[in-house]
């Protein structure tokens, strides 16, 4: 019966037989990735990820009936948590926003008690005012409209959005003078504002999982 695969052999040689590790190979496939990790931390060192803060372990939902903006650039970046791992996200700026009929909720589950929902609503009548808005989402859906929309532009070059939202040289990234979205669904890690203003607020804690989506 012929031997099964296997990486056994000599660890010591720059390359071992047919069945061993080819440690030159091993050596190029790493490289890159240790340069990617180097290179986030340099990022992390200036400043450049994401959040100025540690993200919690809980993605939370936001959804509004229509979101207005001036000022709209949105690039890929990268969060941080408490552990010090790495969060890939697409952050979302806006200079100036308008939101109608906002939702937030998380959720979150205890031992014993199950589900623990926190519900957030605000701008029923009058809209949510929001400055310098950033949003770290991993997801976003809804029927948008921009105008005078740049896509593909590098995403240390951004200018439309607030003046801090720029990514990483060389990334992608994509801007518009202003966006108008109609049935707004977002998963996100963090949100971060200048000014907030959130008319109408109400908030509630229920048992059972209660998502705005």
């Amino acid at each position: 019966m012929a031997d099964s695969p296997h990486l056994s052999g000599d660890l010591s040689t720059p390359e071992s037989g047919a069945g061993g590790v080819r440690w030159r190979r091993f050596a190029l496939l790493t490289v890159p990735a240790i340069a990617v990790t180097a290179g986030l931390g340099i990022a992390l060192a200036q400043g450049a990820l994401a959040a100025s803060f540690a993200v919690s372990g809980q993605q939370f939902k936001v959804s509004a009936s229509s979101l207005e903006g001036e000022g709209f650039a949105q690039y890929g970046s990268v969060d941080v948590n408490a552990r010090n791992e790495l969060i890939p996200v697409a952050v979302t700026a806006i200079r100036e926003a308008k939101l109608h009929d906002l939702c937030q909720s998380v959720v979150t589950t205890l031992p014993v008690i199950g589900d623990i929902s926190l519900n957030l609503t605000a701008g029923g009548k009058t809209p949510v005012e929001a400055s310098n808005l950033f949003v770290d989402a991993t997801q976003l859906s809804g029927d948008a409209v921009f105008s005078n929309i740049e896509i593909g532009r590098d995403a240390s070059t951004l200018d439309k959005g607030p003046a801090e939202a720029q990514g990483m040289q060389d990334l992608f990234a994509q801007q518009a003078d202003t966006v108008s979205i109609t049935g707004l669904h977002q998963t996100a890690w963090a949100t971060n504002a200048g000014t907030f203003k959130l008319s109408g607020l109400s908030m509630n804690i229920s048992k059972g999982k209660k998502e705005c989506f």
